[in-house]
């Protein structure tokens, strides 16, 4: 055999080459089992089912004859079966796995204790049939020779017996264990019986428990299997809590007593994590006398001879601690507090020698793995130690354990100590300016696992820093600690250049609280530039919008206009401008952020015509995106403030209707302007009272002109008429005048009509069939009910108010129309009192 040797540079001769062939051929020759491991026709035939047989009958079929993989499907497939027909499933189905189940295998076994707890779980049939046909079952097969497949039935059972009715419980459960917890019967039986006798404690009232399962209970905490009694003292504390406190006290702190003296250390853990558990069960005198010397003894022990059960004493060691913190004498407080001390730096001292033996070797390191679970529990227990010692106490007493922790080689440790740190710095309350150094070093830390545990409750633990730091005279805002903005810069940069965007995304999240923390230079200067960076470099679309997220709350916190403008001139021309298409995406969800975040007026001050600009961007992505936009867009409008805006804004939906080509951006855009014309816009009623009062004052001011003007031409033409009449008798002069006076009203009249509107929207009906298939209605300017009221009700108010001209317009057009009505009649009187001096001289001559 020829070993496959890599070069730097390979060469291909001759003779190279045939040991290439011979090193390939020796592949395949290790292909060849899996291969072989393919089915044959002759499996495939048998395999093979006949398509025309129904559900049930297919699963007939292949739970009587078919392999196992076959009928192991079919059990599966049992809670699918019972949904579509339940009635043939219980009928021809179900009697057939109960049969097959009896020479299965394990995993058949394993598929149909999970199927049998689905259909309970999902209520595919009542609990009376379940009973009656699953019950059975399960209860055969609890005892298997499989230890997995035991448990996977007893976890069935465990399940069934909540939902059972008391009387199907007590005579299809109970009654039988009672033999089956004898010692006669197996080893299994006999655990199975204990686990069973747990659950059915909180299923009866305690005289039933006292007359039938606590005899059986004390007749299992004397089994002579060590597993047995470690298995009842486990469902001790479900015993108690189904007995209540009295029975407790006389019949299960007796036997837990005796069991803690066990010679099994098995046993010994088991009854000290259940003595832990039931504290709160046991009076003072209890604990005094019968507890706390049990538990002195176990620790003394444990930490001298059996360190086995060490991580499971440093677990509950904190609930422990301050269960019986009532009944410790200071000596013993003392004592407790040593024995944590000494847990907590458990494995950190180094032994002398070295070992060359490798079984001494593995033995340390399994030893090392142990203490290493300790720290981590010690770390754990670190804010139930500091209740026992008092907040007051902890720089004297366990600042120095905390900063080992804090300091631990192990990053289990460390990663735990972050986990409990806001509660630590809650506890400590005015006093947490003490481990403001440990909070920059888990801001520093190596691992990024502890850097994303500490982060989970950052706002919260700089907020309390802050706030301790005033009450207890130091600086506010965190002056207090000058490392600590190097170290939250650190901890994002750390984050960016890892693979782990997860906890970068988070982190940029959790720096959105840093406006209440430090000052807005200091943010300005050290983080809102890295976030417009971060927009703009960044791969990771989730970091992205973390980042455009924190950047507009530093913007909106932010007091100097000079660095606002600056700010949001860089988000129009670096994102909203940009050359890749990708930043002006990001500019449309920074957009949204500033709507949600910032006032109206301040997004239509500053980006309602930016984002406007981008329906002519080349990208359709854009665009689209962008048409989604547009409704949140024009719920910043108020009328009649924004008006203008209102304008540009219609002015944008026509041309996306009209000019659009893509297909799917014309869609969304027909869309977007139903959805639009839905909308209602919000009025400044304020605003628009001011204007109105303003035009009715022009108004009344105008009718005031117009009305004196009518009165001086009306005093003209009578004097004229007058005059006429005196020189020429008859009354053709006074009809024609009449006429000449209908005339001047009907053209008045018209001219009010037709200028009435603003020239803006003269040529309004003009727009182009394919804006009025969009469903974009001219008539009303585009969109809603508000914009119908500003051109029904206030055309003449709103339109002074936007063009100051429009009354000057209508006052100048008005008056013309009566100097040419007066010029008319003037030159026909001139022309008639011409034709009559004519006559008088043909007369006279």
């Amino acid at each position: 055999m020829h070993p496959i040797i890599f070069f730097s540079k390979m060469d291909f001769s001759q003779s190279n080459l045939f040991g290439y062939i011979e090193d390939l051929q020796e592949l395949t020759i290790i292909e060849r089992p899996v291969r072989r491991s393919l089915k044959t026709p002759e499996e495939i035939e048998r395999l093979t089912v006949d398509e025309e047989l129904s559900d049930i009958e297919r699963a007939v079929y292949l739970l009587s004859s078919g392999q196992d993989i076959q009928g192991t499907s079919v059990v599966a497939n049992l809670p699918v079966l019972m949904r579509q027909n339940p009635a043939e499933t219980l009928r021809r189905v179900l009697p057939k796995i109960r049969e097959v189940l009896h020479v299965a295998g394990v995993e058949m076994q394993l598929t149909a204790a999970v199927s049998f707890l689905t259909v309970l779980q999902e209520e595919l049939v009542s609990i009376h049939t379940y009973s009656h046909s699953f019950l059975h079952i399960i209860l055969q097969h609890l005892e298997h020779r499989d230890a997995g497949v035991s448990n996977a039935w007893l976890e069935t059972l465990l399940a069934v017996i909540e939902a059972l009715p008391k009387e199907t419980v007590r005579h299809e459960i109970l009654n039988p264990l009672v033999s089956k917890a004898q010692l006669s019967q197996s080893l299994q039986s006999r655990l199975v019986s204990c686990k069973i006798m747990g659950k059915l404690a909180n299923k009866f009232e305690p005289h039933i428990i006292k007359r039938e399962i606590l005899p059986l209970v004390k007749s299992l905490c004397q089994d002579v299997e060590y597993e047995v009694r470690t298995c009842i003292c486990r469902q001790l504390e479900h015993i108690a809590q189904g007995i209540g406190t009295e029975l407790t006290k006389t019949v299960v702190l007796p036997e837990l007593v005796e069991l803690a003296r066990d010679e099994s250390s098995s046993v010994r853990l088991a009854a000290f994590e259940t003595l832990v558990n039931l504290l709160d069960m046991f009076d003072a005198d209890d604990r005094s006398q019968t507890v706390l010397p049990l538990v002195k003894s176990f620790c003394e022990k444990t930490f001298k001879s059996d360190e086995s059960i060490l991580i499971s004493l440093s677990f509950h060691l904190g609930k422990l601690c301050n269960g019986l913190y009532g009944i410790f004498t200071p000596e013993q407080h003392l004592r407790f507090l040593e024995f944590y001390k000494k847990l907590s730096t458990l494995g950190l001292q180094q032994e002398n020698g070295l070992h060359n033996d490798n079984q001494l070797q593995l033995q340390t390191l399994e030893q090392e793995k142990k203490y290493i679970s300790v720290r981590k529990n010690c770390a754990y227990n670190f804010p139930a130690m500091i209740v026992f010692v008092d907040p007051k106490n902890f720089h004297l007493e366990l600042y120095s354990i905390f900063f080992c922790l804090c300091h631990d080689p192990e990053v289990p440790v460390r990663y735990t100590m972050a986990i409990s740190f806001y509660e630590v710095a809650k506890l400590l309350n005015s006093g947490v300016y003490t481990i403001h150094k440990e909070l920059v070093t888990l801001l520093q830390d190596e691992s990024l696992e502890v850097l994303d545990a500490l982060v989970g409750h950052l706002p919260e633990i700089l907020e309390l820093m802050a706030n301790g730091g005033e009450n207890s005279g130091s600086e506010s805002k965190l002056l207090s600690i000058p490392d600590l903005i190097p170290a939250l810069t650190t901890a994002e940069q750390r984050a960016a250049t890892s693979l782990k965007w997860r906890t970068h995304e988070k982190l940029l999240q959790k720096y959105a609280c840093l406006p209440h923390i430090i000052s807005s230079d200091q943010i300005y200067y050290r983080f809102l530039h890295r976030m417009l960076t971060i927009i703009l470099t960044n791969n990771v679309l989730p970091v992205q919008k973390a980042a455009a997220r924190t950047l507009c709350v530093y913007l909106r916190y932010n007091r100097k206009q000079e660095q606002r403008h600056e700010v949001i001139q860089k988000l129009i021309e670096q994102l909203g401008q940009g050359k890749s298409y990708w930043n002006r995406l990001r500019f449309l969800d920074t957009c949204e952020i500033i709507m949600e975040l910032f006032s109206k007026s301040f997004f239509c001050k500053y980006f309602f015509l930016p984002v406007l600009e981008l329906t002519h961007d080349p990208v359709a992505n854009v665009r689209m995106k962008l048409c989604y936009l547009l409704p949140k867009v024009k719920s910043t409008l108020k009328i009649p403030t924004d008006k203008h805006l209102l304008q540009q804004l219609e002015l944008c939906i026509r041309k996306l209707s009209c000019q659009e080509k893509d297909k799917d951006v014309l869609t969304i855009v027909k869309r977007t302007v139903l959805e639009l014309d839905r909308m209602e816009i919000s009025v400044d009623a304020e605003q628009l009272e001011k204007e109105k009062q303003q035009n009715e004052g022009r108004s009344t001011n105008t009718n005031d002109k117009m009305f004196e003007k009518k009165r001086r031409d009306s005093k003209t033409s009578s004097v004229l008429t007058k005059s006429i009449t005196l020189s020429v008798p008859g009354s053709s002069s006074g009809t024609s005048a009449g006429k000449e006076d209908k005339k001047s009203k009907l053209v008045r009249s018209q001219s009010f009509n037709t200028q009435a509107l603003h020239p803006k929207y003269s040529n309004i009906d003009k727009c182009p069939k394919k804006s009025s298939a969009t469903g974009y209605t001219s008539s009303v300017s585009g969109m809603g009910k508000s914009c119908m009221l500003s051109f029904s009700d206030d055309s003449f108010r709103s339109h002074s108010t936007g063009n100051s001209g429009n009354t000057a317009f209508l006052s100048s057009s008005s008056r013309n129309l009566f100097n040419s009505t007066d010029q008319k009649s003037n030159g026909n009187k001139e022309s008639q009192s011409r034709k009559m001096s004519i006559k008088n001289r043909k007369s006279n001559p």
